[in-house]
């Protein structure tokens, strides 16, 4: 196994300085929850958790909803990115929330 690679090929294998970290989540919405609160609820998401900490989120749903979080350019997400991910979630209308370990995105 090839130990000496150039930074060239480490980046295009997304390992060492090049591999990114990130983690799985799903929630479930509480069934009192309108349609207009869910699209107000996951753009202040986006707005509090997402783009303030330069994460990216690739996922969707309705009432339940699942994604992957990662880091908006190459780079490793934070057990404080878990934590205020945790804490948006904690203080609104859903009846379940998972939020996986960190992990690498590419070679998991």
């Amino acid at each position: 196994m090839a130990t000496n690679r150039s930074r060239r090929l480490r980046k295009k294998m997304r390992v060492d300085e090049f591999q990114e970290l990130g983690f799985d989540i799903t929630w479930t919405f509480d069934p009192t929850v309108s349609e207009a609160e869910i699209d107000t609820i996951v753009d202040k998401f986006i707005d509090e958790v997402i783009e303030a900490r330069k994460l990216g989120f690739h996922g969707g749903g309705h009432i339940e909803w699942e994604g992957i979080i990662a880091t908006q350019s190459i780079g490793k997400c934070t057990e404080e990115d878990i934590a205020a991910v945790k804490a948006f979630w904690a203080e609104q209308k859903i009846t379940q929330l998972d939020v996986s370990e960190l992990y690498d995105i590419w070679w998991s």
